[in-house]
């Protein structure tokens, strides 16, 4: 994944959409912010706008389309939502039933997609300060959990909060809260340092969605609030039909992590 760390967000969605390029996106267009995917009917676009606004911490909005329209105006307007993220989840009444690496077959004029912050878009500031990313060494995908801190309901949308994990050494676990506190509009600062179990994980090397990593002596498991939080919500909640990228696989927008940065 490091050597797309150089490459421009035009470039990488350009390999995505030529299907060129399926893997996470994890460390990849340095300096870039990454998004989380969810597509719904117009009919439940309202109920889960809100449930994003009421839960910001995992649900945290960068742009949502027009009905119909596949292009994130906001945040990459050459972009197409069908096409630019490597791989799609395809779920029916709560069952992922399908999982490709383009939804053109499945798009439809009353579809409204929504573009949630995703935390991999802090990761280069931590490495920039010294801070390990275990995935990204390891060449793999994050670690997600689901966990037993509740979404607030909005309409029909509820369910777990998803978290993702990486493992923090002891002496580094105050800059990375420091470090992640600055991009609210990703996540923002771990909603839980240490214990898994006190947030419902029963094994740690079995992540409900991406990949188990190592975690050293003398590190701390350290935990995100997720954008896999509407994927969660969508298997309790059972939509008639929704759509999410799959765990890691994000679209890469034009926004430079900056602009979501607060000093």
């Amino acid at each position: 994944m490091i050597e797309f760390a150089d490459k421009s967000p035009a470039e990488i969605r350009s390999l995505i959409r030529r299907n060129e390029l399926t893997r996470p996106t994890a460390g990849m267009a340095k300096g870039f912010t990454q998004a989380n995917l969810a597509i719904l009917k117009k009919e439940l676009a309202f109920d889960f706008l809100l449930f994003c606004q009421r839960n910001p911490k995992p649900c945290p909005v960068l742009d949502v389309t027009e009905p119909g329209s596949p292009i994130p105006q906001l945040i990459a307007p050459g972009a197409d939502i069908r096409t630019d993220i490597p791989k799609y989840r395809i779920y029916r009444h709560g069952e992922l039933v399908e999982e490709v690496t383009d939804i053109l077959n499945y798009w439809e004029d009353d579809m409204v997609a929504f573009l949630i912050g995703c935390s991999f878009t802090f990761e280069h500031p931590l490495m920039n300060n010294g801070i390990p990313v275990r995935h990204i060494e390891e060449n793999c995908n994050v670690a997600m959990y689901k966990t037993n801190i509740p979404c607030i309901k909005a309409g029909r949308f509820e369910g777990p909060v998803v978290v993702s994990m990486r493992p923090i050494p002891e002496k580094d676990v105050v800059r990375a809260v420091q470090v992640t506190s600055r991009f609210p509009s990703v996540h923002g600062a771990p909603i839980h340092i240490g214990n898994p179990a006190h947030i419902g994980i029963k094994n740690i090397n079995k992540p409900d969605f991406g990949d188990a990593v190592t975690i050293k002596d003398g590190e701390v498991p350290v935990f995100w609030a997720c954008g896999v939080t509407p994927q969660a919500a969508a298997m309790q909640v059972k939509p008639e039909l929704m759509i999410t990228h799959a765990p890691g696989h994000m679209l890469i927008t034009d926004v430079r992590d900056e602009q979501f940065g607060v000093l």
